[in-house]
C-alpha cells in the first residue's frame, strides 16, 4: 500500500480562495503526500468524499479552552465544527506565569471574566507549572485531539509583577516593575507562546469589580511589551487584545499603530454598531492604512448575534428582580420547572411578576428563539424576534415566553441579540480583507451561551444560504488567512508536503444543532455544548478525530511553538 489514507473523490477547496476542483488527497506519516488522480493508488484507509467538499482543517483565533483542556482534551464544542487548531489565552487571561501561591486567584479571575467555574479550574488541571513553557508542556502532556497555540496574558504577568495594585486604574508600573514584566514576557514567547494577550474592556472584572491587571496600563507599559514580544519571537509575532472602543478609542488605536509600527501581527475583536455604517467605512480605511509596508492588522469577529441563551436551562431574564422566578429557577431540574409551569397559578404568577419588570418589554424585540425544528432557527430574516411573534398572537411577549417554554417542555432557547444584530453592518465588516469572521470563544461563557458554531454557521448561514461569501472565500479566512495571522508552518492549506489537519464536508447538509446544557464539568459543573450535522471527518495530522459527530479517541494534536517570521 502507497499511503497510510486517501480521501478520494471530493471537490477540493484549498484555502487560498482558488476556484474548487475535483480531485483526491493522499496522506502518509501525517502530511499530505500527493493530490490528483489517485485511482491507481492504494491506501491502509480510504474516506469516500464523493459529493462532498474537502477543506482544510479550522484555525480558530479566540478560544478560551485553557482550563477545559484539562479535563476535556477532546475540546468540544470546537471539535464538532472543523476546528482543528486552537489560539488560546486571549483577552489576557490565563494561568502562566503564576507563583503557587497566586494559582488560586488567577482561578477566580478566569472565573469572574470568562464564566468558568474557579474549582473545575483548580481542579481540573494539573497546576504543575510556575512559567509558561511548562503550562505548555502540561497541556502538551494532556495529549489534546486538536493543535494548540497559546498566548501568554497580561492579568498573569501583571499580577506577577505587580501584585494586587496591578487592577488599580491609577496605577503605573514603575521601572522595576515593567523591566519584570518585560522579562516575563520575553521569557514567555521564547518558551513557545506565539505571543501577547491583554484586555481593556472595562466589563472583564475581577471579584471585588477592579477591571483585569492590564486594563489601565499606559502605552508606556504596552509598547514596551510589544518590544519585547519582537525581540523574543520576531517580526509577526501576535499582540491580541479586547479592547475599549467606546472611552479610549483613539488611545486603542494608538497601541495598534504602536504595535504595528515596532513588526507586531496585531489582532483584536471587533464587530459594528447600529447607526449608519456602524462603523465599516472608518474600519476599512483604518485596516487599509495599517497594513501597509510590511505592517499587519487583523481583526475577528462573531458569525452571528449573540450575547446569552435565555430559557429554563440555566439564565433566566427576570430571577433578579422576581422572588417567583427566582423560586422557578431554583428547583433543580428543568423537568421540575416544566412541572411547575403547568400549574396555572404559578404560570399566571410568573406572567405578572415577568410584566412588572420593565425591561423585558424593551429587550423583548432582541430575543429570538431558536424554535423546535431540526436545526435552530437563527433568525436572520429577522421575522421572529420574541416581540414580532407575541404582536402576532395579541399577546404580551412574557405570556409568550412562558408558552413556548412549556409547550417546548423546557428545551427551547432564545438568543438574545445583545452583539451583532445590525446584519447588514456585521456582514459588510466581516467582508474587509483583514477581518476573519471567527470568534467562537469557546470555552468561555460556558453557562451563558456558546458560539462555538461560529464556523457551522458561517459556512451554512452566511455561505450557502445568504451569500455573504463565496464558499473559497469563506474557507479562505479560517484556514490560510488565520494560519498566516499565527505564522503556522505548513498549515492552513491544501498543498502536498503540508500537515494533513483537514475536513471533508458534506456542505450541503451541513448544518448547526441547538444548544444543550450538560453537566460535565469537574464538580457536576453545567455548560452549553453544540453539535453539528455534516462534518463527515475532521483529520489532525491525518489521524480521524471527529467522524459525524462522535469522537473516535484518536488524540493526536500538538502543542505549536514554532511560527514563521518575518
Amino acid at each position: 500500500m502507497n499511503y497510510d489514507l486517501i480521501i478520494s473523490g471530493g471537490t477540493i477547496v484549498d484555502g487560498t480562495g482558488a476556484a474548487p476542483y475535483k480531485g483526491d488527497v493522499a496522506i502518509r506519516d501525517g502530511k499530505i503526500a500527493k493530490m490528483g488522480d489517485l485511482n491507481e493508488d492504494s491506501a491502509a484507509k480510504t474516506i469516500d468524499a464523493t459529493g462532498q467538499t474537502v477543506t482544510p482543517g479550522f484555525v480558530d483565533l479566540h478560544t478560551h479552552l485553557d482550563a477545559q483542556v484539562g479535563w476535556d482534551p477532546e475540546l468540544t464544542s470546537s471539535s464538532y465544527h472543523g476546528v482543528t487548531t486552537a489560539l488560546i489565552g486571549n483577552c489576557g487571561v490565563g494561568f502562566a506565569p503564576v507563583a503557587e501561591q497566586n494559582r488560586q486567584y488567577m482561578a477566580k479571575l478566569m472565573e469572574s471574566v470568562e464564566d468558568i467555574a474557579a474549582e473545575a479550574i483548580l481542579d481540573g488541571l494539573p497546576w504543575n507549572w510556575t512559567n509558561y513553557g511548562g503550562y505548555l508542556d502540561s497541556v502538551e502532556a494532556l495529549k489534546p485531539a486538536l493543535n494548540i497555540v497559546g498566548l501568554v496574558g497580561h492579568s498573569a504577568i501583571r499580577f506577577e509583577a505587580m501584585g494586587d495594585k496591578s487592577m488599580d486604574k491609577d496605577v503605573q508600573a514603575d521601572d522595576r516593575e515593567l523591566a519584570d514584566i518585560v522579562r516575563m514576557v520575553k521569557e514567555s514567547v521564547e518558551a513557545g507562546a506565539v505571543g501577547f494577550s491583554t484586555s481593556r474592556f472595562i466589563p472583564h472584572t475581577v471579584p471585588d469589580g477592579r477591571c483585569t491587571p492590564g486594563t489601565w496600563a499606559d502605552l508606556r507599559e504596552t509598547g514596551a511589551i510589544q518590544q519585547a514580544v519582537i525581540e523574543a519571537g520576531g517580526v509577526g509575532a501576535l499582540f491580541q487584545s479586547a479592547n475599549d472602543f467606546q472611552t479610549r478609542y483613539e488611545t486603542e488605536l494608538k497601541m495598534f499603530e504602536q504595535g504595528a509600527e515596532a513588526g507586531c501581527q496585531i489582532l483584536f475583536s471587533g464587530g459594528t454598531g447600529s447607526q449608519g455604517d456602524g462603523g465599516v467605512s472608518r474600519w476599512r480605511d483604518f485596516f487599509h492604512q495599517h497594513n501597509q509596508g510590511g505592517k499587519r492588522v487583523s481583526g475577528v469577529c462573531h458569525t452571528r448575534p449573540s450575547g446569552a441563551f435565555f430559557g429554563l436551562a440555566q439564565l433566566s431574564p427576570f430571577t433578579k428582580e422576581s422572588d417567583a422566578w427566582r423560586e422557578l429557577m431554583a428547583l433543580p431540574t428543568v423537568s421540575d420547572r416544566v412541572d411547575a409551569l403547568r400549574n396555572q397559578e404559578t404560570r399566571m404568577r410568573l406572567i405578572k411578576e415577568g410584566k412588572a419588570i420593565g425591561h423585558f418589554s424593551k429587550m423583548a424585540h432582541m430575543l429570538h428563539p431558536f424554535g423546535m425544528g431540526e436545526t435552530p432557527d437563527l433568525d436572520l430574516d429577522r421575522k421572529s424576534s420574541l416581540q414580532q411573534l407575541a404582536d402576532a398572537a395579541g399577546c404580551d411577549p412574557v405570556e409568550m415566553y412562558v408558552d413556548r417554554l412549556l409547550a417546548s417542555e423546557g428545551r427551547e432557547l432564545f438568543n438574545y441579540w445583545a452583539f451583532g444584530g445590525a446584519l447588514e453592518n456585521q456582514w459588510q465588516y466581516m467582508q474587509l480583507d483583514h477581518v476573519i469572521p471567527m470568534l467562537g470563544d469557546a470555552g468561555a461563557h460556558v453557562g451563558i451561551f456558546t458560539d462555538t458554531d461560529s464556523p457551522t454557521v458561517l459556512l451554512s448561514e452566511l455561505t450557502r444560504k445568504h451569500n455573504v461569501y463565496s464558499l473559497p472565500e469563506a474557507i479562505h479566512k479560517i484556514t490560510q488567512q488565520s494560519a498566516e495571522v499565527l505564522g503556522l508552518k505548513d498549515r492552513g492549506v491544501l498543498k502536498e508536503g503540508y500537515i494533513a489537519d483537514i475536513n471533508v464536508i458534506d456542505y450541503g447538509q451541513l448544518a448547526t444543532h441547538h444548544p444543550e446544557y450538560v453537566y460535565d464539568f469537574p464538580h457536576g459543573g453545567g455548560r452549553f455544548i453544540v453539535k453539528s450535522t455534516g462534518y463527515t471527518a475532521t483529520l489532525v495530522a491525518g489521524q480521524v478525530v471527529v467522524e459525524n459527530c462522535q469522537h473516535t479517541g484518536n488524540r493526536p494534536g500538538q502543542v505549536i511553538r514554532e511560527f514563521e517570521r518575518g
